[in-house]
């Protein structure tokens, strides 16, 4: 598939891209390019391949939530710019 100078105008328009003169041939270059390509990946032959999802086998560990008592609460809020009632204090950030 070829791609036309008025084509890529079109794109360009739809994508609200003000193309100087000079770049319509960079972008009908590129994107022949891809098309190209594109139409490779799509000849290539897949008969007897197998179907495959992903590379590999690993999927998703969960872990139990599970409270867990802080001791050293000091040592934590030392380094807060500001604190209040053994918290961390932030500025509002919602009107």
């Amino acid at each position: 598939m070829q791609v036309s100078k008025e084509e890529i105008l079109h794109i360009a328009n739809l994508a609200n891209l003000n193309l100087e003169e000079n770049e319509i041939e960079n972008y009908l270059f590129n994107l022949q390019e891809i098309l190209n390509f594109a139409n490779i990946v799509n000849n290539a032959p897949v008969e007897g391949v197998d179907v495959t999802i992903g590379a590999n086998r690993t999927k998703n560990v969960f872990r139990k939530d599970e409270i867990k008592i802080f001791e050293d609460n000091e040592s934590l809020l030392q380094n807060a710019i500001s604190k209040e009632q053994n918290m961390f204090k932030i500025p509002k950030v919602i009107n």
